[in-house]
């Protein structure tokens, strides 16, 4: 949870193949489908606030919640675009909002970021603790088989005229942690290169881990989905979505 420190001045200039507006049509399709068209949301693990911001634009009240200053930083600088946007500087394990939310969401496998089951299951009771009656939370995953069969010891290599980055991977299945060391060499302005390394802990869970630790955060499990689409995962599926929502409160109490 240490991560995105030095990395979070560059992180959308090398995250800029994500299909962030296609994902927002996604998320946005699933909350309209459970009737979710406008009120708070929040946006778990937010980053440089992309998807927040696009999510605002689609009419919904936004917070954003990310552990790093850094990246919360870079959102702020876009304040412009959005002003009605409130950004809170918390752990996702701990967080604290004003009051509850129609839905949470989660993306960019924030959640993989939670390496232990324990923390894990502390962020779903928050989730549950914080949705509106009948709420829904919204979040995708790395898959087990990604980390194993596609990052797995792998080194990535990218090269640009901003700049370049150099990704080690390294996947525990043992422990299913995923360690990848970032290295970047940024351009500076007088043209020379500096170069920032990161190391960054992931953990895949099954499908059926996770939906256990929903169901004891007190929510209920309502879906599991392959990426942007309605139908259930596969074995080689890289990304997941998983739905749950909030059952416990009465409505009006």
């Amino acid at each position: 949870m240490e991560a995105y420190s030095e990395f979070a001045g560059v992180y959308d200039l090398f995250m800029d193949n994500v299909p962030y507006e296609a994902w927002r049509d996604y998320i946005v399709e699933i909350l309209k489908s459970h009737n979710i068209t406008d009120g708070i949301v929040l946006d778990l693990g937010c980053g440089t606030g992309k998807m927040t911001r696009l999510l605002a634009q689609a009419g919904y009240d936004m917070i954003g919640v990310d552990a790093s200053e850094e990246m919360l930083a870079v959102a702020m600088e876009h304040k412009s675009l959005d002003s009605s946007i409130l950004y809170l500087n918390q752990d996702m394990r701990a967080f604290e909002l004003y009051g509850t939310v129609k839905a949470v969401i989660s993306v960019c496998d924030s959640i993989n970021y939670i390496t232990k089951e324990e923390d894990l299951l502390a962020v779903f009771r928050l989730v549950n603790n914080y949705l509106d009656p009948g709420g829904i939370f919204l979040f995708d995953l790395n898959t087990l088989y990604k980390y194993r069969e596609i990052l797995g010891e792998t080194t990535i290599c990218e090269n640009r005229e901003e700049g370049s980055f150099i990704w080690e991977n390294y996947y525990d299945e043992e422990e299913q942690i995923n360690e990848y060391d970032m290295t970047f060499f940024i351009r500076e302005e007088d043209g020379r290169y500096r170069r920032y390394k990161e190391t960054h802990y992931q953990r895949g869970y099954s499908i059926e881990t996770v939906q256990t630790l929903l169901e004891q955060a007190g929510l209920e499990f309502v879906a599991c989905y392959k990426e942007q689409t309605t139908l259930p995962p596969e074995e080689c599926d890289e990304r997941i979505y998983m739905i749950a929502r909030e059952c416990t409160k009465h409505k009006g109490a």
